[in-house]
Parts: C-alpha cells; sequence; structure tokens
C-alpha cells in the first residue's frame, strides 16, 4: 500500500474501524464455508485431552506441568506452531512461548525478524528500498503474555484456548491471523505461581478457604508486583521475556491478560485513563485508544456486556509497559474475577456505585451496555479473555500495513529527536555509589539505550566532567526510556472534582532511577560539541553486603507474615542480592518468645498494623491465622528490652510505635487525602551522618514515600533523630507528586528510639522501594549493624 493509500485510509476512519460482526458480514453476502479440516488438522490435540477437563470448568485448575505438557504436545501436532524453552524461572520452572503463525511465515522467521528491525531500528535500512520491502513484506508481530499474576486464574487457561483455535480453525479469520501476524504467546509469565495458586486451591476446595489467596507470595520475591519490573529488570522472569522476546521481536501490539475486582465492568480495554506519561510518542497512543476501542466494539457485537473503557487505569508509569517506549502499544485487559475457579453470584444492587472513571451500574459513554449481574464463573472470565484476544488479533492482520507504518514513524522520530527534549544526558565516571551508577546503565542497556562515552571533559553547567563520562543522547530508537526513566517525573494534581479530593494514580508517581540509585545525571539541552565513543558495555554491578558476616555476622530474623506482604518478598530479594545473612520468621517463632536465644535483630517490612497484628482470618487453616497478636507484641518488647534490635518499615513503624508504646508520634494520622497526599514520590531527605545508621552516606539524600508516618519527638532523651524532610516545604518533593508537604517539612523520617537495654529502629520510608532505592540501602544494612553480636 502507497503512503497516499495510508493517509486516505487514515483519514477515513480505517484505523478506528473495528472487524466487522458475524452479523455485519452476513447482511453483506453469505460468509464463506470454511473448507473440511484436513486430517492433520483433525488431529490437533484439545486442551481437554491433555488436561482431563474442559478449560472454563468450574473448580477445576491445572499445575503448571500439566500446561506444559498440553503446549509441547500441541506444537508437535501443529506446523502452525513452535515451542521456545526462554529459561528458567526463579524456582526453577521452564518459561516459555508459542510461536503462532503459517506455516509458510513459520519457515521464514528469522527473515520476518530482520525485516521487523529495519523498522525498529531506522538506521539499520540502508537503502529505501529495503524499508519498503520491510513495510510490505513484514508481518504485525504481536506479543500476548498472560498468567503474571496467578490469582488471575483465567489467565492460566486462556492461552491455552487460543492456540487451539489458532491451531485448529480452518475459517477465514483465523487463515488471514495466521497470514499476517506472527504471535509471540507467553501462556504464563510467571510459571512458578501457577502451580502455587492450583495447589492452594486444591487444598482448599470445599473448606470456608475455598476460592481463598495463598497465604505466600505468588511469585517467590515480588508477589503481585512483578508485574511492576518492566524497567527496573530485577526479576529473571522480566529479564528473560525481555532479552528474548521483546528486544527480538521489537512487537508493534504487546497485549497483557489480566483479572481485576469482580463486583466493577465484566472487562475493562483501553483508552486508558489521563495521565499518560508523557515521553510516549502521541501516536502510540492514538494506536492503543483505537485498538482498544476496536476490541471492545467487536466484543459488543457478540452480545458481551459490562465493557468498560477509559477508565480505572492510567497510563503513567513505564514499570507496566515497557512497549510504549520501544515503539509499540500496550493493550491491558482485566475482566472480573470469581473466587479463583469457584463461581459467584453477583446481584446488579451489588455492584459497586463508583468506580474510576465510571458507574458499573449507569451507563455512559465509555460503559454502554452495563452487565445485568448474575452468576459469574471461570468460564465467562475465558470467554471474554479469549474473545478479546482473537479481536486484537484480527485488528492487527487486517490493518498491517498501518500498524508497521507507525511503527516506523515512531521509531523514525526518535531518531531524529524531539525538539523540546534535552539533547543528552551525562552520568560522570565518578560517582559515589559506584553500584548505583552500574545497575542504573545495566537497565538502560537492557532496555535497548545507546550507551557512549565522552572522549573529552565536559564543560555543562558551570561544572566540568572528566573525560570517560558517560553520555546518552537522546536522539536513538530507545530515546524515550531513558528520558523517562533519567527525569523527574511532574505528576498532574488531578482531583476526583474540581476543589475535590485527590484522584489517586493506579499505581506510583515517580521513576526516577538517578535519585533512587544515588547517581548524578545531568540533561544537556544543547549539543556537547565533543566526540564520543561508539556505544559500550556497561560496567557489571556486584552488590555486596557491608556488614560483618562469618562469626562476628549479627543474626538477623526478618518477619514473613502469612498476609504475604510485597514488601517482605522485596526485602528478602534485596538481602538474598546483597549477601545479608538472615532467617525468615514466622507468627508461631515471634509467638514463642525467647527470641533474644535466636537473634540480634528483627526486621518488620512494610505492612499496615492491623495486619502485622490480626493476620489472616479464621477461615484459613492452621497455622495460617492469627497475625503476631496480643503473645507476639509481648515478645517482641521483650526481645527490645532485653537488648534486641527492632527495625520496622514504613507502615510497620506505626505498629511498632503503637504497640510498643515509643515516645513518637505520627504527625500524619488521621490526616485526610486532601490535608496530606504523597501516592509514591521521591522526597529530599537530611541525614545527621555522624549516626552510625547513616555511616558511608550523603548528608542529603533521598527518601522513597508512600503511606508511611512522619514523626514528632515526644522524648528526645530516648530518642535521637537520624533522618528528617527540609523544613523548607517547597523542598520536599524531588520526584512525583505531593499535596501540602507542609505536614512533614522538618519531621523526622527516621529515628533511633532506645528502649530497655535495645533499640528500635523506624523508617517512616521504604529505603529497599522493590529492589531500586540503591542510595538507601545503606541505612537499612547499617540498622542491622547496631546490635552486638
Amino acid at each position: 500500500m502507497t503512503l497516499r493509500a495510508l493517509v486516505a485510509l487514515v483519514a477515513g476512519g480505517g484505523l478506528l474501524a473495528a472487524p466487522p460482526t458475524l452479523g455485519a458480514q452476513q447482511r453483506r453476502r453469505p460468509a464463506p464455508r470454511p473448507p473440511r479440516a484436513t486430517t492433520a488438522l483433525a488431529r490437533i490435540p484439545t486442551p481437554k485431552s491433555v488436561l482431563g477437563f474442559e478449560p472454563g470448568e468450574d473448580r477445576r485448575l491445572p499445575e503448571w506441568p500439566a500446561l506444559l505438557r498440553y503446549y509441547q504436545v500441541l506444537a508437535r501436532a501443529s506446523d502452525r506452531v513452535r515451542y521456545h524453552a526462554l529459561g528458567k524461572t526463579t524456582l526453577g520452572a521452564p518459561l516459555v512461548a508459542l510461536v503462532l503463525s503459517s506455516p509458510q511465515n513459520l519457515k521464514r522467521l528469522d527473515y520476518y525478524r530482520r525485516l521487523n528491525a529495519r523498522l525498529a531500528d531506522p538506521r539499520t535500512a540502508r537503502t529505501t528500498r529495503e524499508t519498503q520491502e520491510a513495510l510490505q513484506r513484514g508481518r504485525t508481530i504481536v506479543l500476548i503474555t498472560s498468567g503474571i499474576h496467578s490469582n488471575e486464574v483465567g489467565g492460566h487457561l486462556t492461552p491455552a484456548i487460543l492456540a487451539y483455535r489458532l491451531a485448529s480453525d480452518t475459517g477465514a479469520a483465523t487463515r488471514a491471523i495466521l497470514d499476517s501476524v506472527i504471535l509471540l504467546l507467553v501462556p504464563s509469565l510467571n510459571p512458578d505461581g501457577v502451580s502455587i495458586v492450583t495447589r492452594w486451591y486444591n487444598r482448599t476446595l470445599g473448606t470456608p478457604a475455598e476460592g481463598s489467596d495463598p497465604p505466600e507470595l505468588y511469585h517467590h520475591y515480588t508477589g503481585h508486583d512483578n508485574n511492576r519490573d518492566w524497567y527496573a529488570f530485577t526479576q529473571v522472569e522480566t529479564q528473560l521475556v525481555v532479552d528474548s522476546l521483546y528486544n527480538v521481536w521489537h512487537p508493534e501490539i504487546v497485549h497483557d491478560i489480566h483479572q481485576q475486582d469482580s463486583d466493577g465492568s465484566r472487562l475493562f480495554l483501553p483508552p486508558y485513563l489521563d495521565p499518560v506519561e508523557p515521553n510516549v510518542d502521541p501516536l502510540l497512543v492514538d494506536g492503543v485508544n483505537a485498538l482498544g476501542s476496536a476490541m471492545a466494539w467487536t466484543l459488543a457485537g457478540q452480545g458481551k456486556t459490562g465493557i468498560a473503557i477509559n477508565a480505572i487505569y492510567d497510563a503513567w508509569t513505564p514499570a507496566r509497559a515497557y512497549q510504549h517506549y520501544h515503539g509499540g502499544v500496550r493493550i491491558l485487559s482485566e475482566a472480573a474475577s470469581a473466587n479463583l475457579a469457584s463461581p459467584i453470584d453477583v446481584p446488579f444492587d451489588h455492584l459497586a456505585t463508583r468506580g474510576r472513571g465510571f458507574n458499573p451500574r449507569e451507563r455512559s459513554w465509555n460503559f454502554t451496555n452495563p452487565w445485568p449481574g448474575g452468576r459469574w464463573t471461570l468460564r465467562d472470565i475465558v470467554s471474554y479473555q479469549t474473545d478479546a484476544a482473537y479481536a486484537l488479533l484480527e485488528h492487527a492482520a487486517r490493518y498491517r500495513d498501518i500498524w508497521l507504518a507507525n511503527f516506523l514513524t515512531v521509531e523514525g522520530r526518535a531518531v531524529r529527536g524531539w525538539h523540546s527534549w534535552p539533547y543528552a544526558y551525562v552520568l560522570p565516571r565518578q560517582q559515589r555509589d559506584t553500584v548505583g551508577l552500574a545497575t542504573l546503565l545495566g537497565i538502560l542497556h537492557r532496555g535497548q539505550v545507546e550507551i557512549r562515552t565522552a572522549l573529552h571533559p565536559i564543560a555543562l553547567g558551570g561544572q566540568r566532567y572528566a573525560a570517560g563520562s558517560y553520555v546518552v543522547v537522546l536522539r536513538q530508537p530507545y530515546a524515550a526510556f531513558a528520558k523517562a526513566l533519567l527525569e523527574p517525573q511532574r505528576y498532574p494534581d488531578l482531583r476526583l472534582y474540581p476543589g475535590g479530593p485527590p484522584l489517586p494514580p493506579y499505581d506510583v508517581t515517580a521513576h526516577t532511577l538517578p535519585l533512587l540509585m544515588g547517581v548524578t545525571a545531568v540533561a544537556a539541552r544543547d549539543s556537547l560539541r565533543i566526540g564520543l565513543s561508539a556505544p559500550v558495555e556497561p560496567p557489571v554491578a556486584t552488590p555486596a553486603y557491608g556488614g560483618a558476616v562469618g562469626p562476628d555476622a549479627r543474626r538477623v530474623g526478618l518477619y514473613r507474615s502469612y498476609d504475604a506482604p510485597l514488601d517482605e518478598g522485596w526485602t528478602r530479594w534485596v538481602f538474598d542480592t546483597w549477601h545479608v545473612p538472615y532467617v525468615s520468621v514466622v507468627d508461631s517463632v515471634v509467638r514463642a518468645g525467647k527470641l533474644n536465644e535466636r537473634f540480634d535483630v528483627l526486621v518488620l517490612p512494610d505492612q499496615s498494623p492491623n495486619e502485622l497484628l490480626s493476620g489472616l482470618p479464621r477461615d484459613y487453616p492452621a497455622p495460617y491465622p492469627g497475625g503476631l497478636g496480643d503473645q507476639g507484641v509481648r515478645a517482641l518488647r521483650a526481645f527490645v528490652q532485653e537488648g534486641g534490635t527492632l527495625v520496622a518499615l514504613n507502615d510497620a513503624s506505626r505498629f511498632a510505635a503503637e504497640q510498643l508504646l515509643l515516645p513518637v508520634r505520627n504527625v500524619l494520622e488521621g490526616v485526610a487525602d486532601d490535608e496530606f497526599y504523597a501516592p509514591g514520590s521521591i522526597f529530599r531527605l537530611e541525614l545527621d551522618t555522624a549516626d552510625p545508621v547513616a555511616r558511608g552516606m550523603p548528608a542529603q539524600s533521598v527518601a522513597w514515600y508512600e503511606s508511611g508516618p512522619a514523626f514528632e519527638v515526644l522524648d528526645s532523651s530516648a530518642v535521637r533523630v537520624i533522618g528528617r524532610y527540609p523544613a523548607d516545604a517547597d523542598k520536599v518533593l524531588l520526584s512525583g507528586w505531593v499535596l501540602h508537604p507542609e505536614r512533614v517539612a522538618g519531621r523526622a523520617a527516621l529515628v533511633e528510639v532506645k528502649q530497655g537495654a535495645g533499640r528500635v529502629v523506624l523508617f517512616g520510608f521504604r529505603p529497599q522501594y522493590r529492589g531500586q532505592s540503591i542510595a538507601t540501602y545503606p541505612l537499612l544494612f547499617n540498622s542491622l549493624q547496631l546490635a552486638k553480636p
């Protein structure tokens, strides 16, 4: 198709048009009768033939090995399917992908990969003819991922149904998909969690705990936060998918299959709510809006109700959207959940009366046909998910030429550069935190950002940086990824209504890695006018715990609640990665007392006071209910009184202050959101570097603030302030969003409280936030060294 024809098609609304419904096709002319299945196609195994049940049956879930067997059998039986092992998960399970396309396309996969690579980086096409070849002969590359959140169990099954349909169907629509699309299908981004959730579900069937979440994180380290790792790349599953699929195939479309609460819409599809992160190319936003709306229209034409668009989910953070910074669109779908695989009844008057951007009981422009209520089952979930994915593939096939042309446009703009952007970022080679620098450069490199070094000294902003400093020029295909991570964020002041309380973001509001990792990164507005090297490999980060090890090591216990807080998993990941010796401690161990005989230090990760005290409900079988309880509180008091060190992170500090009767007051207790609000932001932190906890730290640092306390000292003889926020309210925020920072200005953020022979260290922030805040790791590590071995 010529450029003129493409422009005419876009102008005429062709990109916005959804695939016509079956009824519309029949009104034009009868659909052609599909050819009779060949003998080979008739032998394509169904999911039931391997799993032993029909995917979607009530109260039936497979474990990962059974699903894996099905995908292996399917690939052996079908010339439309290839099976690829990507590597091993955190717990050693196979992480795999299927490639689905026509037999002819599968025979030439490397050719189509090379064509798409020319569009992903227009600099690699040697001639205009090579670019035209990629546009005319290329295939739409679609990546569909599922099952990252393992309690969203429809995502375990939908890929099997979709793969079978594409492998066995002989209809015209499927043939068009197979001819024009190369589908990369990741049936589970978290295979470990498939088995964790399924085993728990089967164990609790017929008990009061049926349909509940397991009493452990369903990803070994990150739990639900595994879908917040798409720029930090801390987890092996993220690394494997980015390295093997994203960076090799450069998909134009990514579809991420999820589930949501049961009392709202039956399905969410984009457009997303505002705000959209400002470094996302506008053409990608247009593509997201067009494709999501087209999918919703197709599903509505099939009679599906309760579909919401432009609601609930925003597109602010790159933590969930790697492809938005690599030339493609991310289409999130969120189907309503049941109780895992157990059906539920949701009467219409039990639906929520307010959702973000819509009302589940009222018709609106973005929620045109409310669901009437009733029974909701796993079969409903997989039906919505499978049909949504198929509608996406139909669109990708029908508008292949537009998807490829727009992909090239986005990457061409990135190479030419945006006028309003800096020319480059300079990261001096000499940094206070060398591990932070290496980690940050490694993230950029994995994200396919070209990193160069200065061949001469750089004079910039009145400072001089030595030759060898790292330079990231923002005139390259993935410049948006670099800029989003290197610059401070300014989240917009959004309200539920004019003059009302803040409209919460879906996740957090800051992702400035130089701040979190203790690295200086300086924007250069204009060309540096010096020689730069060819792209270089970054140094390798070698994390190492600076505390005592061996016989002199402090005996560290890390509290592991059965309520499975995410922060506990992240703390374990940090300790394991940085080689901090520790032991996990569960409720029964704490309640049993005599903690000083086993531990010098106990760490309470971020968790609400109520969850810490009460834990899981009594519906759960023993030993899981109950939390620490009064018995555990008494044991912690005795531990501190007898010389132990208790370290409490973020919200757990409120628990420690309240239950141990510490002489501090949380000045934010009871403060409404319209009086103070900072939903995941980076604050400036002033440290007393003479204190052992701040040993080796700069006087000016950062704090990842996320719903934590801020302290007023009630007894200065017992409390030592280690870190506080600036007295000037205008200097509190470094990145993100804060309302009324004067509430915390000058307040203590990190204190040590003496009690008996021991001490309690209270962090009003998360010093190890999602494995990213390397700048404040030393505060946590130093606090482990306060106790005498």
